[in-house]
């Protein structure tokens, strides 16, 4: 987190990006065979604190946008202005928006601020189409959308909205009328207190499942949703298995831990339908985490026991790829912000990441368990230069795109020294006005690459440039927080697939100057001056038309199942002895060892989560034992051991539990289940 403030006439707060807004030039725009042209999505220059006019205002940008599809083609574009400034979104519905322009852009309607509708605003309606909302809203840190299938009843899909607010924490809302009002936020749509960086995905017509860290451990939580993304209190799990939480998690003080992408539900029609997955990026062994070496590995979480319909869930996790000794991937690491997955229709995998250099696509058709080798997806004039930030949908069969930034120079995208050669802040002096500082600086264009085999082991791409202007000079960071280099786009940009298979890519631009420079930052304007302000926008475009080779039939990818051996489930509510009624849900294997555990004892305010911290399982006549680690209340320090009882039917089935912790902390009940079940395999 970083603040800067200037209170004359302007005031900037951001999280996830710096706020010295670097780079802005003039460029000559031009439409790109197959796409339409970027459109500048609109925002107000700036959003007033106290007035509609000030005394002070927060500078508005669109960074990091977000985007999606729903099937009835209604495309969604959110971006964020930072903490406190909160998100925006524009939606293009042709029903009531309008047809496409004739150039092929699109009338997109403002929706105004999903999570500030009914906290500062005075209700929805005051919210969507202002553009001199206040300044300040719960979120605004990160934003990620999803979209669900078609209601029953009102045949409209689902919106979820989640953004990253100070605490941090998570804010949720959802929109059943296609953005023109939202819920009011919920402001504790996690369970950890402390996170970072959520993502969201859905299914169905009300699921959706996010993801996010636990800045603690790192490990990657897991929640669902079963009201359409307002709440996240239906089903836990973590995606850092067991096994290989020591080579990913937050072990040490100078643990590498993991970077997470976005978590992906597969949405085919296919047995595998309802699986979650979840990349991450994270060093290859323990000593190398615990060392602070880069994240040269890539995994996949799979979980394909969600569909049992409980509140618990388990991941087994699968490496996708090493990068070998002396690779790009080993010097740079595979981290360079995001790592990022798709299913297709037919439950095919697609993991793409990027060691700087090159974007890399692995695929597998068998959920994760094997995955081909990596090829690399971008092509001339791209290769052998700076190519980070990669997305990827895919839908039909093998059909899959890629999109990324990539620059037009050799040199690693962090490099000041390579890529912004003759920057003022080297030379210890201002850029004079009028002089040309940015001259031979790095010149950044968005690229997409399609593929119609992409799970063939020699998959094979067509790449086009889509932004018709350079989009930015110079640095581009893809250490996050960390680093010295620029953050003026921050971290992300992404593409989603229309029901005719077309692209449709929202991306962050900063090429010209702001309106209000003379006014802001260093109050220099010059197109060519590094420290003039510039105006960070959402630019989106489309694919026009899809490719007629797109093959829309196949055979589905195998299921697999990666747990056998001894294993207990159970879920329902106990009636205690004294008086008190206990929800429980658990499902552990032996084989690996894997478990979660979640158990809420309300009048206690005791909240109990487990996952990853079964230590041991064991079964004597009917009953199971488990015992390991739990988060109370989202704090750590407490151990646990529950026996679950099979005694033939419900009301004679029991769960126990008791639980240690710090201070002398200790909790036991027991009861008949009044309602659930308790299975045992040993």
């Amino acid at each position: 987190m970083r603040f800067a403030w200037r209170v004359i006439a302007a005031v900037t707060l951001m999280m996830g990006a710096a706020l010295v807004l670097l780079m802005n030039f003039d460029s000559v725009s031009a439409q790109m065979p197959g796409f339409s042209k970027n459109q500048e999505l609109p925002l107000p220059d700036l959003a007033p604190v106290g007035g509609p006019s000030g005394p002070v205002a927060f500078v508005v940008r669109g960074l990091e946008p977000s985007v999606r599809t729903d099937s009835q083609g209604t495309v969604y574009v959110s971006s964020i202005r930072g903490v406190p400034g909160g998100t925006d979104l524009h939606r293009w519905y042709q029903a009531v928006d309008g047809p496409p322009n004739a150039d092929g852009t699109l009338p997109f309607k403002y929706e105004g601020q999903p999570d500030n509708c009914g906290i500062l605003t005075n209700g929805c309606a005051n919210n969507v189409g202002n553009t001199t909302n206040p300044g300040v809203a719960p979120g605004g840190g990160d934003v990620d959308i999803a979209v669900n299938t078609p209601a029953p009843g009102t045949n409209v899909p689902n919106l979820g909205v989640v953004s990253l607010s100070l605490a941090p924490g998570v804010t949720a809302a959802h929109s059943t009328n296609r953005g023109d009002s939202f819920t009011t936020p919920n402001v504790v749509a996690a369970f950890i207190p402390g996170d970072d960086r959520q993502w969201i995905d859905g299914i169905g017509s009300n699921l959706i499942y996010q993801n996010y860290h636990d800045v603690a451990t790192f490990n990657i939580e897991v929640q669902r949703s079963n009201d359409g993304g307002q709440t996240y209190v239906n089903g836990f799990g973590e995606a850092i298995d067991a096994q290989t939480f020591p080579k990913a998690g937050n072990v040490t003080l100078t643990s590498t831990a993991n970077v997470a992408g976005r978590i992906q539900v597969d949405r085919s029609s296919c047995s595998t339908r309802g699986s979650l997955y979840q990349i991450f990026v994270a060093p290859d062994s323990v000593s190398e985490n615990t060392g602070g070496m880069p994240m040269r590995s890539v995994y996949v979480g799979v979980s394909n026991d969600v569909n049992n319909g409980q509140r618990v869930f388990t991941f087994t996790d699968h490496k996708v790829y090493t990068s070998p000794a002396a690779s790009l991937g080993t010097a740079n690491g595979t981290d360079n912000i995001f790592p990022a997955m798709a299913v297709d229709n037919l439950g095919y995998l697609y993991a793409v990441w990027s060691d700087n250099s090159n974007i890399f696509l692995s695929s597998s058709g068998d959920q994760g368990k094997t995955w081909s080798a990596p090829v690399p997806v971008n092509q001339a004039p791209t290769t052998g230069n700076a190519n980070v930030l990669p997305w990827v949908a895919a839908d039909a069969n093998g059909h899959v795109v890629v999109v990324w930034m990539g620059d037009d120079m050799a040199g690693n995208s962090n490099d000041r020294a390579t890529l912004e050669p003759g920057h003022p802040a080297k030379q210890g002096a201002a850029c004079n006005s009028g002089s040309t500082c940015m001259q031979g600086w790095a010149q950044w264009n968005v690229y997409m690459a399609e593929s119609l085999n992409g799970h063939s082991s020699t998959p094979t791409f067509t790449q086009s440039q889509t932004s018709d202007h350079v989009i930015h000079r110079g640095t581009v960071s893809t250490g996050g927080l960390g680093g010295g280099a620029d953050r003026s786009l921050a971290d992300l940009f992404q593409v989603s697939l229309d029901p005719q298979h077309r692209a449709n890519m929202a991306f962050s631009d900063d090429h010209k100057v702001h309106s209000l420079c003379s006014q802001l930052g260093s109050g220099q304007c010059g197109p060519d001056d590094p420290q003039t302000t510039r105006l960070i926008r959402a630019n989106f475009t489309r694919q026009l038309q899809a490719n007629a080779n797109i093959v829309k039939s196949g055979t589905c990818a195998a299921a697999s199942q990666f747990e056998s051996g001894e294993q207990e489930a159970g879920e329902g509510e106990t009636q205690n002895s004294d008086g008190s009624k206990n929800d429980f849900s658990f499902v552990t294997y032996s084989n690996p060892r894997n478990g979660v555990l979640q158990y809420d004892d309300s009048s206690a305010n005791l909240h109990l989560r487990s996952s990853n911290g079964i230590a041991s399982l064991s079964f004597s006549g009917s009953c199971g034992t488990s015992a390991g680690q739990a988060k109370i209340n989202g704090k750590s320090g407490y151990t646990f051991t529950a026996v679950a009882c099979d005694n033939g039917s419900t009301s004679l089935d029991t769960f126990a539990i008791t639980v240690s912790g710090p201070k002398g902390f200790t909790y036991n009940k027991t009861g008949n289940l009044s309602s659930g079940f308790v299975h045992l395999t040993p």
